[in-house]
């Protein structure tokens, strides 16, 4: 099931860091993973990614995957310098306050409804 980012931010609770207008971008499936090499090489455009990496090279890795948002999760801070690069690049990323596992369950009950 394909979900809007604005919806599924609701349904997990999370808080948008960065792309605030674009989350009617409509996310299609999602990957899990905090390594950068599997995500470039099994992400689909469209796709949610789920990592607990913070630093600048989850936006290169969006932007080159064309990924529909990236969720932060397990609490982790998202430097500026990280947001800016994600606003300039209109990659979304979204926080969540709950651990990986929660995350992707929570998400994966959502988009298989």
């Amino acid at each position: 099931m394909k979900i809007s980012l604005n919806n599924l931010k609701e349904k997990l609770n999370c808080t948008c860091l960065s792309g605030e207008n674009r989350l009617d971008r409509i996310a299609d499936g999602a990957y899990v993973s905090d390594l950068l090499s599997d995500v470039m090489g099994k992400a689909q455009p469209g796709m949610l990614w789920v990592t607990s990496q913070v630093h600048k090279n989850i936006v290169a890795v969006a932007s080159l995957k064309e990924l529909s948002a990236i969720i932060v999760v397990n609490e982790r801070k998202v430097d500026r310098e990280v947001l800016e690069q994600a606003e300039s690049e209109e990659i979304v990323i979204l926080a969540s306050g709950k651990p990986t596992f929660e995350t992707a369950g929570e998400l994966y009950r959502i988009i298989r409804q």
